[in-house]
């Protein structure tokens, strides 16, 4: 397979999909809806979402899948979405650029910012509720709100950027810099590819595999971040590039220097497919989709 093509096609599936469930803009919304359409539909790569769909496909042999795990991928990338929304907030980053355009409250002020955020998340839910309604069960539906509502809360992602907020300006051990990047990064990407794996039915075995594989690719995906910041331009980046830095946030790169950071990616990559090794054919979108991980540009 060719994995531009492949990322290419699933994108346009999400995108089209988004289109559908998310609320067009009108009254008396429209300033919110707005702002909230601004951040969904600016670009991005839809990474989240598309991991959702091959881990589905990794594990079932239902042709239909990828359809009915589309609400679950589009909920995700609503979560995402949210989490850049705030991220770039000024009491958070403080980002002028993102995607290359700029920043949701540079647009429409802090406030709707802020309220678009916290739209997109609670409309994700609202989704995954109502998933493909008979496509999947209740029960899957229970779980997979499970995952994500952990791996999206205090124990995950806003609790990863609350230690990466607290200790900025700090020296801190390495230890500390794993735990901010499995849970600020890591755990929704994770959380991604088992929701997949929830709705495509996976055995015991395979989600065990499957969690693995995630948290290897969400290490990764977090690694080369910190690589593209110190590496890249704003322009390839779409966003300031050597923001790391300016906020006095440790990085690999900070503890190990850009060569050493490579090969831990590189690690993180091949642990992640080796983690798929019982995988048939199914699989390879994920095995291509860890590859691309590391290659990627922005």
């Amino acid at each position: 397979m060719n994995i531009k093509t492949y990322l290419s096609e699933k994108k346009t599936l999400v995108e089209n999909a988004l289109g559908q469930f998310i609320p067009p803009v009108e009254e008396p919304f429209t300033n919110h809806l707005e702002s909230v359409h601004y951040s969904l539909f600016v670009g991005g790569k839809r990474v989240r979402p598309i991991l959702c769909l091959a881990a589905g496909r990794a594990v079932s042999d239902d042709s239909a899948i990828e359809e009915k795990l589309l609400p679950i991928g589009c909920a995700l990338e609503c979560i995402h979405t949210y989490s850049l929304i705030h991220d770039d907030l000024p009491a958070m980053d403080n980002d002028d650029l993102r995607r290359g355009k700029p920043t949701n409250h540079k647009v429409y002020g802090e406030a709707a910012a802020i309220l678009a955020g916290d739209g997109l998340l609670t409309w994700a839910f609202d989704l995954i509720a109502g998933a493909g309604d008979s496509y999947l069960s209740a029960q899957q539906r229970l779980q997979i709100i499970q995952i994500i509502a952990r791996a999206a809360g205090s124990l995950g992602m806003v609790g990863g950027q609350a230690l990466d907020i607290e200790n900025e300006n700090r020296q801190f051990p390495f230890e500390m810099l794993r735990t901010i990047h499995k849970n600020k990064t890591g755990a929704l990407i994770t959380a991604s590819v088992l929701a997949g794996a929830v709705g495509g039915n996976a055995t015991a075995s395979q989600f065990s595999a499957l969690k693995q594989y995630g948290e290897q690719i969400g290490l990764a995906f977090q690694i080369v971040d910190d690589l593209l910041d110190v590496t890249s331009t704003t322009e390839e980046l779409g966003k300031a590039a050597n923001s790391d830095a300016s906020l006095g946030k440790a990085t690999y790169p900070s503890y190990f220097g850009i060569d050493e950071t490579r090969k831990k990616a590189q690690e993180a990559v091949a642990l992640a497919i080796e983690s798929l090794k019982e995988f048939d054919q199914k699989a390879e979108p994920l095995r291509q989709l860890a590859d691309y991980i590391y290659s990627r540009s922005n």
